[in-house]
């Protein structure tokens, strides 16, 4: 059973870059036709698809996001980063990580990520 861990700093300062961590186990990164995702949850916009990495490492984005995003990979640790620059306090929310296989998604439990001076 794949299992998801959202780790990194629950608080970044405003025009900072937040970094937050997925470690996987259960599950391979390079598993064919798997993808990898972040989205976001907050009171004010909801749910949010921020973007994924694919089983190939090709990247896929949010159109409104896509100015100021990067997710990457390290498959030696399976662990796959979302970096988001320039943060303003709308970007505090709840940070998911996600594993889609086309049909699902397997969710982690979560990181509360805060925005403020």
């Amino acid at each position: 059973q794949v299992q998801l861990q959202e780790s990194g700093p629950g608080l970044v300062k405003p025009s900072e870059t937040l970094s937050v961590t997925c470690t996987v186990s259960g599950g391979s990164l390079t598993t064919n036709f798997l993808s990898w995702a972040w989205i976001r949850q907050s009171p004010t916009k909801g749910l949010e698809w921020i973007g994924y990495i694919r089983y190939s490492g090709s990247t896929s984005y949010s159109p409104s996001l896509k100015s100021r995003t990067s997710i990457s990979r390290d498959t030696s640790k399976n662990q796959f980063t979302l970096q988001l620059r320039t943060v303003s306090p709308e970007d505090t929310a709840v940070y998911y990580c996600a594993r889609s296989n086309g049909l699902d998604l397997n969710w982690g439990r979560g990181i509360q990520v805060t925005v403020s001076s």
